[in-house]
């Protein structure tokens, strides 16, 4: 489907079916190492653990890792509408239950916090995730801002990088103070590598900043 959707409009580079085997199924799922280590936080009454995929355009990481764990909510964030009307075909097609797709800015999810009831908090993004994935959206600096907000604290962040992930990483310094997030590991995979963050603390309410922002300046740099 990923393919043939390819045909009309831009989903990937790659068009060999061989060669996205590898590079697109293989690499989004070896997330499950990271996913293995995450537990829903006590006292949610046995709920499932909460992924969300940045950016995750023709689904990936979200939908092979949706597949193979059942057993987690995967939520599936992409500011493009045609992109978002195919994941909503897939996720038909597949009849994946587990799978949700919202079609909005990785800034305006981050800071949305629901409403508020007498029980609580009902619906909303921001504190929300047990795992903040992203691959191939953008360099360290700028994915950590747009991010840091969708994870719980205690939470972690995954970002499937490639051979240039521990220069992304220095540079990305300052933006981590910032937003008290902490490098808990970097995974060397079969195709590429994968750089974890813990988010120790609430994320400042500024953050993340306006549509682009992050981009256009990155939290740190000078």
């Amino acid at each position: 489907m990923l393919l043939e959707a390819n045909k009309a409009f831009n989903l990937t580079a790659i068009r060999d079916p061989d060669e996205a085997w590898s590079r697109h199924i293989l690499d989004s799922l070896t997330l499950l190492g990271v996913l293995a280590e995450i537990k829903a936080p006590e006292g949610e009454g046995g709920a499932s653990v909460r992924i969300i995929d940045v950016g995750t355009g023709g689904g990936l990481p979200g939908i092979p890792l949706a597949i193979v764990r059942p057993d987690v909510s995967v939520t599936l964030l992409d500011a493009t509408a045609k992109k978002c009307a195919f994941l909503e075909h897939v996720t038909r097609e597949m009849g994946l239950t587990n799978v949700e797709v919202v079609c909005a800015r990785a800034e305006v999810a981050g800071q949305d916090r629901g409403e508020r009831t007498a029980t609580g908090r009902v619906g909303g993004h921001r504190d929300a995730y047990d795992l903040v994935a992203a691959r191939a959206v953008g360099r360290v600096a700028t994915l950590s801002e747009l991010t840091a907000g969708l994870a719980r604290v205690g939470g972690l962040i995954a970002l499937i990088k490639g051979e240039k992930a521990a220069e992304e990483l220095e540079e990305a310094r300052g933006a981590l103070h910032l937003l008290h997030l902490a490098h808990a590991g970097t995974v060397q995979t079969g195709t590429g590598r994968i750089v974890v963050l813990e988010k120790l603390r609430a994320t400042p309410k500024s953050y993340p900043r306006r549509d682009g922002e992050a981009k256009r300046a990155p939290l740190g740099k000078a």
